[in-house]
């Protein structure tokens, strides 16, 4: 059933100033409310073949002038061999295809390249049933920060009764994605199960902060520590390290550790840490204390504020 009598912005539900972007989430919005596949109701097919075509001319620059211009009868000026090969032959059946309806997004290309992104010809002929890609799933795997680092098997359990143990590579970062292929919806006429992804959201650390594969962690010194230099303790994810502190040391002065941030996946080169200065002083001083820093104030000219 063509639709060259029809309005093809109205078929999708878009104004004629509608952009390329706001076409292609119509039609991939309606694409999966009508497929024959998912829509068993009578005429879900033909309104799948609807909106189909319109997305044919109106996602064309050069169709959607023609029949911006000449409305239903735009196809008499279409060159020679023009036909989508998302239209159906004469048969009458619709064309034999799997649609994956999962997390992907349509992007450029012709029609038929689209098609051949989603969409996978079957072995039934005319008419007759379609085979389904199941659709990815997507869960969320948290770690902590350690866990990140050191990597491993782990197993989850799900709502449904499902469970998989999953290797978790050392150094993995936050946001990325782990697929687990097979394990995500099941397909429908013998179409290939989805994948599931675990998105990996790292749990704030009480100590360190993560940027990239780089670790920032504060390093409280004494006044006296930042002024003559010292060499104190710092944490790090497997334990403790020394650092040396220079002399002269300001709150806020970064002391990097090379190598002891996050691993990196696949060889690649690990991450740092940054052991950042943090000046303290005391809340309550001792008779001693307030003497020491009475001379000091005497005995400075140290003007921190100078030229400010």
């Amino acid at each position: 059933m063509a639709v060259a009598s029809e309005d093809y912005y109205e078929a999708l539900g878009v104004p004629r100033d509608a952009s390329a972007e706001d076409i292609r989430r119509a039609y991939r919005r309606l694409a999966r409310q009508y497929h024959p596949d998912v829509n068993k109701e009578p005429g879900a097919e033909d309104r799948f073949k609807q909106i189909s075509e319109a997305y044919e001319v109106l996602r064309d620059e050069e169709k959607r002038r023609r029949y911006d211009r000449l409305g239903a009868s735009w196809r008499a000026q279409e060159p020679p061999g023009g036909a989508s090969r998302a239209r159906n032959g004469g048969g009458g059946g619709f064309r034999d295809v799997r649609v994956d309806f999962g997390g992907s997004d349509f992007e450029g290309g012709d029609f038929g390249d689209i098609f051949d992104s989603f969409f996978s010809r079957g072995s039934r002929r005319g008419g007759e049933g379609f085979s389904m890609r199941g659709s990815d799933q997507e869960a969320v795997l948290e770690l902590s920060l350690e866990e990140a680092a050191r990597g491993g098997k782990r197993t989850l359990s799900f709502d449904d009764g499902r469970s998989f143990e999953v290797e978790i590579p050392p150094g993995v970062r936050d946001g990325q994605v782990i697929r687990l292929a097979g394990q995500g919806s099941p397909g429908t006429g013998g179409g290939a199960t989805g994948d599931l992804m675990l998105r990996v959201r790292l749990r704030p650390h009480p100590r360190f902060r993560v940027e990239g594969r780089d670790l920032y962690v504060d390093l409280p010194v004494a006044p006296w520590e930042a002024a003559l230099g010292a060499t104190v303790p710092v944490p790090t994810l497997d334990g403790e390290a020394k650092v040396s502190v220079p002399a002269g040391s300001s709150c806020g002065r970064r002391l990097r550790l090379r190598g002891q941030g996050l691993p990196a996946s696949e060889g690649g080169t690990p991450g740092n840490l940054y052991a950042v200065i943090q000046i303290q002083v005391p809340k309550r001083l001792t008779k001693a204390e307030r003497e020491a820093f009475e001379r000091l104030r005497k005995a400075s000219k140290f003007d921190p504020r100078k030229g400010r």
